[in-house]
């Protein structure tokens, strides 16, 4: 059994190393996005079958979106970047536990000789480098919506204050918590996902058939719950940076 904190190597191109966290988040993308075109390929007043279902996960996350924020404006601004992010997220971690997922690959030789398996594809949030970069777009999508919203200099504000010592810190404080945010998506995201995959290969690897059956439904349960925490932290952030603040 071997278990790799890092992401492996399945290839290269052009010297890029493409890793099966990056192919994983590409299928995922490629998932969607087929999905998204089948359910509004035809479009009916009625809606019947995957397109019915579409419109319903739509609709639950803008009306989520709408008792957070509890104005349209901003529930408008704010449903393309929450919704996206929430349903790459829950996507990307569903497929992780598909059958085959994570045991299709090659085996390569280690320096000792010992031969392990380096697979096609892994769950991308159980990548570190994958989190981080949804955490940097996350909050930068923060920026951008308290920017779009207050206007630049009012919004800077929050951060560079020079009307008073207190007000400089304050901002100060601001930048650090910005930081801590991302620091604080990109590790829990990553630490539940990855000692969720832990904790099944051990479980299949100790008793393969029936055991892990509870362990998927608990992953499946967390797997949602991560998307769900994630995208809702990521909307009442962008909610706190749209309100006014003091001069």
């Amino acid at each position: 059994m071997e278990i790799s904190i890092a992401a492996e190597t399945v290839t290269h191109i052009l010297g890029i190393p493409i890793t099966n966290s990056l192919l994983a988040s590409l299928l995922t993308t490629v998932v969607l996005v087929t999905i998204s075109y089948f359910a509004t390929k035809n479009l009916k007043e009625v809606p019947r079958g995957i397109q019915s279902f579409i419109e319903y996960a739509v609709e639950s996350l803008y009306n989520m979106i709408q008792d957070v924020t509890d104005d349209k404006e901003k529930t408008y601004k704010f449903f393309p970047f929450v919704a996206t992010i929430f349903l790459f997220i829950i996507t990307s971690n569903w497929m992780g536990l598909l059958p085959g997922y994570g045991t299709l690959g090659i085996y390569e030789e280690t320096a000792e000789g010992e031969q392990i398996l380096v697979s096609f594809f892994r769950s991308a949030n159980s990548d570190l480098n994958s989190t981080i970069a949804l955490a940097v777009v996350g909050v930068l999508s923060i920026q951008l919506m308290g920017i779009a919203v207050l206007g630049f200099a009012k919004y800077s504000k929050k951060f560079l204050n020079f009307s008073s010592p207190i007000a400089f810190f304050i901002g100060l404080l601001e930048i650090i918590s910005e930081i801590a945010k991302m620091i604080s998506f990109s590790f829990r995201l990553f630490g539940n996902i990855f000692a969720g995959e832990v904790l099944l290969t051990v479980i299949m690897t100790l008793a393969p058939f029936v055991a892990p059956l509870p362990f998927f439904g608990l992953e499946l349960f967390v797997g949602f719950i991560q998307a769900l925490v994630f995208a809702m932290l990521l909307l009442v952030f962008m909610n706190i940076a749209t309100m006014e603040h003091e001069e």
